[in-house]
C-alpha cells in the first residue's frame, strides 16, 4: 500500500492520481501508471505543471519514471529512484530503455557524430545512464541520438564506492536549489548523487535523509571518520576526515570543503542552527 505520510512522495493531485490510491485521495481521475524513460540530458521536476513553479529536483538521462498523464506539455510523473512526485516537461520523456553504460566524466558533451569537431548538440552529467547502440571509434553511439566519447562511461553496474571522493571531485560545482547534476547541486543533491554512484539508494531532501540513512552517533564533532553524513535541520553535509566538511551550500554558493568547527558555529548562528544528527553508513549500505 502507498505510504501517504509525505506528500512528495504521493502521486496525486486534485486532477489525477495513481488508482492504487482510490479511495485515500480525492482526486479528478484515477489511472495505472505507466512506464517511462528520461531521454534528454536533463530535465527539470517542478511542483506544478509551469516552468516557473520553481525547481523542486532534476531527473537526467537514463533516470525511469512512472507516468500518469500529460497536460499542455507537462507530465506528471514519479521518480523510480527515490519516489519524488511532480511536472517534468513532457518532450523530455521517450519510451523505457535499457541503460547499457554510466558517464563517470563531470560532463561529457554530445555530438551528432564520431568526431571532437563536430559542434556539441548537449552535454551529459556525471552518472546520466545511457544505452550505447554500438561504438564507432573512440565514441559510442546512445540509442536516444547523438554520440558520447567512450572513455567517458563505463559499464552501468560499476559503481564509485568512495561517496566522499566523489564529492571531492565537485567541488566548485555552483549551488542551486533543486540541483541534481554537475552543472549546479543542492546540499541534498550532492550527497544523493554521490552515495548512488556508489550503489547506495539514497532520498531526495535532507531531512528524508537523516531518517533513512546509515546509523546514528553520538550528535557531536567527536571521533568523525571519512563518510559520515552530518545534518543539520534542513541541511547535509558529508565528512571528509575526521574534521573536515563537504557540502553544497549557499554561503559559499558552491560545493566546498571547510573545518566541520567553522561550519557549525556559521550554520549555529546565521541559518539552521545546530546539528541535528550524525549518521554513519554501514560497509553493507551499498549490498
Amino acid at each position: 500500500m502507498l505510504d501517504l505520510s509525505d506528500p512528495r512522495l504521493v502521486p496525486a493531485r486534485p486532477e489525477i492520481a495513481d488508482i492504487r490510491l482510490q479511495g485515500r485521495v480525492d482526486a479528478a481521475r484515477y489511472v495505472v501508471g505507466e512506464a517511462r524513460s528520461v531521454v534528454v540530458p536533463a530535465a527539470p521536476l517542478t511542483r506544478a505543471p509551469r516552468f516557473d513553479a520553481g525547481l523542486e529536483t532534476e531527473a537526467v538521462m537514463g533516470d525511469a519514471v512512472t507516468f500518469y498523464g500529460a497536460d499542455e506539455g507537462f507530465a506528471f510523473v514519479q521518480l523510480a529512484h527515490d519516489g519524488y512526485v511532480g511536472y517534468l516537461p513532457e518532450a523530455a520523456l521517450g519510451p523505457v530503455g535499457g541503460p547499457t553504460h554510466r558517464v563517470t566524466a563531470l560532463r561529457s558533451f554530445l555530438y551528432p557524430g564520431p568526431d571532437l569537431k563536430l559542434p556539441a548538440t548537449g552535454y551529459l552529467t556525471l552518472g546520466a545512464r545511457v544505452q550505447v547502440q554500438d561504438s564507432v571509434g573512440d565514441y559510442h553511439r546512445l540509442a536516444t541520438g547523438g554520440f558520447v566519447f567512450a572513455g567517458h562511461c563505463t559499464a552501468a553496474d560499476v559503481l564509485e564506492p568512495d561517496y566522499a571522493g566523489t564529492a571531492e571531485r565537485l567541488v566548485g560545482t555552483p549551488y542551486l536549489w533543486g540541483g541534481r547534476t554537475s552543472l549546479g547541486l543542492d546540499c541534498s543533491g550532492l550527497v544523493q548523487l554521490c552515495l548512488t554512484l556508489a550503489g547506495i539508494a539514497a532520498p531526495r531532501d535532507a531531512d528524508q535523509q537523516e531518517r533513512g540513512l546509515g546509523e546514528p552517533l553520538a550528535p557531536d564533532v567527536d571521533g568523525l571518520r571519512r563518510g559520515d553524513v552530518v545534518f543539520w535541520r534542513g541541511h547535509v553535509g558529508l565528512m571528509l576526515d575526521a574534521t573536515r566538511l563537504i557540502h553544497a551550500n549557499g554561503h559559499h554558493m558552491a560545493v566546498a570543503v571547510e573545518p566541520l568547527a567553522e561550519a557549525v558555529a556559521r550554520i549555529r548562528e546565521k541559518s539552521f542552527g545546530p546539528v541535528t544528527s550524525i549518521r554513519r553508513l554501514t560497509p553493507s549500505a551499498a549490498s
